[in-house]
């Protein structure tokens, strides 16, 4: 009878937990747009970075 009780009283606490699935927000997507590099005509510009890499 004890082992009973106990029973039901632990299947009565069991019953009382929910689980909620969780709550997701999606955002827009950023655009992000590449850099414009504009050439003064000048023919010796070159962009900060691409001379050490030998691109100028």
């Amino acid at each position: 009878m004890k082992n009973l009780i106990l029973a039901l009283i632990a299947a009565g606490a069991l019953s009382a937990c929910v689980v909620q699935p969780a709550h997701v927000r999606v955002r827009a997507p950023i655009v992000l747009e590449p850099a414009v590099v504009i050439d003064d005509g000048g023919g010796n510009f070159c962009p900060p970075g691409q001379a050490k890499k030998g691109r100028c």
